[in-house]
């Protein structure tokens, strides 16, 4: 890895990992992956198109320009894009992670060899242009929550092999971070309890399984009704209960029934029209799927000059 990112990612990472379950190597190996990956998908043998018409020895300048408006993100991981495409390139940002943006901004210069900044264009705009998403539609309901004691999650509902750089943005955004897989969390659903012979059990088990196997994970549990929650509260060793898709009245008696034995969190079909009545029920959490699985990338471009 580049001393530059070395260097720099214990304080790129010190922001999502706040929230993030997974150790900091295991989070900087996931962006490794990434970012190994998209050269591999993108760059392949070569970019014959730049290697045609562009001579190895030529020097060139690149201006990351914004064309929409919004939370910008991604420039940290489009940082690490350039160093590992090639080291010799060298970026200068105006315009840093989590800051508003409005067309015609420039958010960074990268200068170097022509052939490297052509092959570390279209991975570093995809990431970008996808975390920019992702930050922008965290903010907006970061905002709507303002004034609450309510938080604003992420899910697993994300793009698959770019879940790191997506959860990085939901932090950008102004928001908080779910468990990050399935392995650093255990989370009771439906499916789970209905398998498992019901809710006790469910528990029971995963109680007995964890001590067995000496790990040391929190236990979310979803709870479908107000009599599913009642049977939750009798079991000791849960760290949040899941109200889910429960309406306004529901939630709010969830709430007090449940009162400081464990937190709370709302989530099912919770959009910018109804998120602050759920949180004007008490809910400690509101998790959203839709911050990562329904966003329209933000328009940025990469062009010479």
């Amino acid at each position: 890895m580049p001393s530059f990112q070395i260097d720099k990612l214990n304080s790129i990472l010190a922001k999502p990992l706040r929230s993030i379950m997974i150790t900091e190597a295991q989070f900087q190996h996931e962006l490794e992956l990434i970012i190994q990956n998209g050269i591999r998908e993108d760059i392949g043998p070569g970019d014959y198109s730049s290697l045609a018409c562009i001579p190895a020895t030529a020097m060139g300048r690149a201006q990351l320009l914004v064309k929409d408006t919004g939370i910008i993100a991604g420039v940290a991981f489009a940082q690490q894009v350039i160093q590992q495409v090639d080291s010799s390139l060298t970026t200068e940002v105006f315009i840093p992670d989590g800051t508003p943006v409005k067309p015609g901004d420039v958010v960074f210069h990268v200068s170097g060899p022509s052939q490297s900044i052509l092959k570390a264009e279209r991975l570093l705009l995809n990431s970008m242009q996808r975390m920019s998403a992702v930050a922008t539609k965290t903010n907006q309901y970061v905002q709507l929550l303002e004034g609450t004691k309510t938080k604003i999650l992420d899910t697993r509902k994300t793009t698959p092999g770019f879940r790191a750089c997506e959860k990085w943005a939901v932090k950008i955004g102004g928001g908080e971070n779910h468990r990050f897989a399935l392995y650093d969390m255990i989370m009771l659903k439906d499916n789970h309890n209905d398998f498992a012979g019901g809710i006790t059990a469910a528990i029971t088990k995963t109680k007995d399984y964890l001590r067995q196997n000496q790990l040391d994970l929190k236990i979310i549990v979803e709870a479908r009704n107000l009599a599913e929650i009642e049977e939750i509260l009798q079991n000791e060793g849960v760290y949040r209960i899941l109200i889910d898709n429960f309406n306004f009245d529901d939630t709010r008696k969830a709430v007090a029934m449940i009162g400081n034995t464990c937190l709370t969190e709302s989530s099912g079909n919770i959009n910018e029209n109804t998120i602050r009545e759920y949180a004007a029920c008490g809910v400690d959490y509101i998790s959203s799927g839709a911050l990562t699985h329904s966003v329209y990338n933000m328009d940025l471009s990469l062009k010479a000059f």
